[in-house]
């Protein structure tokens, strides 16, 4: 049996890995400080430990305990998301995923354990356009580092608007798709930012956890896969998923945000078999 060492584990994306890899007949461990996960979302098989990746102590904590003892792979999501956030508070978001990622890669290289990293999208629409996605890129680049100088086995994996079962719907770090079903289940105008024409290639989380563990069945060196759908809509397209006579209130654009996402995901289908199935307007009509 293989054992797998999932950050982030009580998160969104996290929690859909762990139940993938529980299937997968995997050994897994979480460790999670909880700041943006739930223990609501814990496993049952799975062994949760709460402990912040990104504090002083967690080199001499992992090295002192029997956590990392026999992990194959450690896919690594914790991490402070969103744009928005990072814009209010840099500091915290800057230090956070940089230090944990550092972290994170020091235990890789001393264990021998190969990293699957989870990058951004936000890549490719300005690294200087917020904290968040800068960060997010100088993860990518210590993976390529630690590949380069320490033969770590690092594979980087952008994602693409994520959404599904296990997705933050209230508070600082809810995605527009949550954030619409919680106001459409409780009867509130859908509330669409700036003119909703700016598409997104909303991207179900399935696929994703896919494309995570396919990259964790090969050795790579800091190769970077783009994990989305390959098609994308508009806000306004996504709300009227909903019904077209649901109530919606437009608000002002908020800074950071871009026009368009959309995912070319040939190279990852090339070298992984990366296939995705599942379609935004058949997951909004199962859920209506």
């Amino acid at each position: 049996m293989k054992t797998a060492l999932v950050t982030g584990g009580a998160g969104f994306v996290g929690t859909n890995l762990i139940k993938r890899l529980l299937k997968e007949n995997y050994k897994v461990i979480s460790l999670d400080n909880y700041s943006s996960g739930f223990k609501s979302n814990e496993q049952e098989g799975c062994n949760y430990i709460e402990l912040d990746i990104a504090s002083k102590s967690f080199k001499d904590k992992i090295e002192n305990s029997d956590y990392i003892e026999g992990v194959d792979v450690i896919f690594h999501l914790a991490a402070l998301a969103r744009i928005q956030p990072s814009l209010v508070d840099p500091f915290h978001h800057v230090n956070n995923n940089i230090q944990g990622c550092l972290n994170i890669l020091e235990i890789a290289r001393t264990k021998n354990i190969p990293v699957v990293y989870a990058g951004s999208s936000s890549f490719h629409h300005g690294l200087y356009e917020s904290p968040y996605a800068w960060s997010k890129w100088s993860g990518e680049e210590m993976c390529k580092l630690y590949s380069k100088v320490y033969e770590v086995e690092t594979s980087i994996c952008r994602f693409y608007n994520v959404y599904g079962e296990h997705q933050i719907e209230t508070g600082t770090y809810a995605t527009v798709i949550g954030i619409f079903q919680k106001q459409y289940r409780e009867q509130l105008p859908l509330t669409i930012t700036g003119n909703g024409e700016q598409r997104r290639d909303f991207t179900h989380v399935n696929d994703i956890v896919d494309g995570l563990f396919r990259c964790s069945q090969h050795k790579f060196y800091a190769e970077i896969f783009e994990l989305g759908r390959g098609e994308n809509h508009s806000i306004n397209e996504l709300a009227n998923y909903f019904g077209k006579d649901v109530e919606k209130t437009y608000i002002p654009a908020r800074k950071g945000e871009y026009d368009i996402t959309l995912c070319d995901f040939s190279k990852a289908s090339k070298l992984l078999g990366y296939n995705p199935q599942l379609n935004l307007s058949d997951y909004i009509k199962s859920i209506l």
